[in-house]
């Protein structure tokens, strides 16, 4: 059936609103959790296992489908991750029960899986030719939109529309929908895609490209934990915290992240990605500290100053990842080495989301922080060391490449 294609600016916005989704969806049942936690009982431990089967599901997609929109195309897959993010979406808006919320947040990862890599890439192969360096910064722009939107638009409707624990859910399937029928319209393509047929494969890294991949993920991981604290435990900390019940208020708290991330994008114009992650990596660092420091005097002030901090390091952690990938991996295995790279991020992410909820069931809220922010300065000092190794080995070739010449 012929349909209208969009032109490449509409393309761009479309394939930047799909990254959007993906994190709009992972946060969206963020503020609900003690909700849950009221209605059906369920511990620290629990809720946080609802969020961590979410990236379960997209680690086991990106393992078997990482590469599926090099094959493809774009629109295809990101088709395809949009219809399961709706189901699961749809599912959280009907839930009788808490088996239905596992169901619900692994057809979300599910989504997420699918669509989390070609959607980056797809804004890269969508930019005009002369913003293509500016392709990373969208991608992390789009992911703080996702993430306030769902704590703004999500606290609003939780705390003031009737059925705080579905309407939320029933607006975000509307919205994906919606994305769907703009997806549609795109071209299908990819920038140049590989021979043969397309078959399940891990994800792979092109040779001469490990010592980026591994710089890259170290930096996106952080980021993705850092995300993880927020998501997982955030509603709680901002209730303890703030000691408010108000969602839209406790949600504008988690949004101050979100807003940060945002910022933080128009300040790296011009930047080497290797400059971007060192700076994102020192500020990690910083704003682990001052989480410790949050949870222990319990002001909301330095809750606040941890969550400009943590939003900050966020964006340039994962800007710059994605923008050593960007610049540095062959076209036709652009999308895979993505897929890769969100691989090791979402598995980190599950796993630190599922052991922090069971260290603040067993232990308290207050150690599970303290474990959580000394991790996330574990991975921001590797991060730091593993960029240094990687600029180190990269100068005799600048070197012999300039010599040559």
């Amino acid at each position: 059936m012929r349909h209208r294609v969009f032109s490449r600016r509409a393309s761009f916005l479309t394939a930047a609103a799909v990254v959007a989704h993906t994190i709009w969806t992972s946060a969206a049942p963020a503020l609900t959790y003690p909700l849950y936690a009221r209605e059906w009982g369920l511990t620290t431990f629990a809720t946080t296992a609802i969020f961590a089967v979410y990236p379960v599901f997209v680690v086991i997609v990106l393992v078997l489908f990482g590469n599926l929109s090099d094959y493809i195309g774009r629109r295809e897959t990101m088709l395809l991750g949009l219809l399961a993010s709706t189901a699961g979406s749809l599912v959280f808006a009907v839930a009788p029960d808490i088996n239905w919320i596992f169901i619900g947040r692994a057809f979300m990862g599910i989504g997420v899986g699918l669509s989390a890599g070609p959607s980056a890439a797809a804004v890269l192969e969508f930019s005009a030719p002369e913003k293509v360096k500016q392709a990373a910064g969208v991608t992390a722009a789009a992911q703080a939109v996702g993430m306030a939107a769902a704590a703004l638009v999500g606290g609003a409707l939780i705390q003031y529309a009737p059925l705080p624990t579905r309407l939320n859910f029933a607006v975000l399937t509307v919205i994906l929908v919606m994305m769907i029928v703009a997806t549609w319209h795109l071209p299908n393509h990819t920038a140049s895609r590989p021979h043969g047929k397309w078959r399940p494969s891990i994800p792979s890294i092109p040779n001469g490209f490990f010592a980026v991949f591994v710089t890259a993920t170290a930096a996106v991981s952080t980021a993705y934990v850092l995300g993880a604290m927020t998501l997982s435990l955030g509603a709680q900390i901002a209730h303890d915290i703030v000691a408010s019940s108000n969602m839209l208020v406790n949600g504008g708290i988690i949004s101050i992240f979100a807003i940060a991330t945002g910022l933080a994008t128009a300040a790296t114009r011009g930047r080497s990605p290797g400059s971007i992650l060192r700076a994102g990596a020192i500020i990690g660092i910083f704003s682990a500290a001052s989480l410790a420091l949050a949870a222990e005097v319990q002001l909301l002030v330095v809750f606040a100053v941890a969550q400009i901090g943590a939003g900050i390091a966020y964006s340039l952690l994962l800007l710059g990842g994605l923008a050593m990938i960007n610049d540095g991996v062959p076209k036709t295995h652009r999308a895979g080495t993505l897929s890769a790279l969100f691989l090791v991020a979402y598995l980190a992410q599950a796993v630190v989301a599922l052991s922090l909820g069971r260290i603040a069931s067993l232990a308290g809220l207050a150690d599970a922080v303290l474990v959580g922010v000394t991790l996330i300065a574990f991975l921001a000092i590797t991060t730091l060391l593993l960029n240094a190794v990687r600029a180190r080995a990269s100068r005799p070739a600048r070197s012999r490449a300039h010599h040559d010449l």
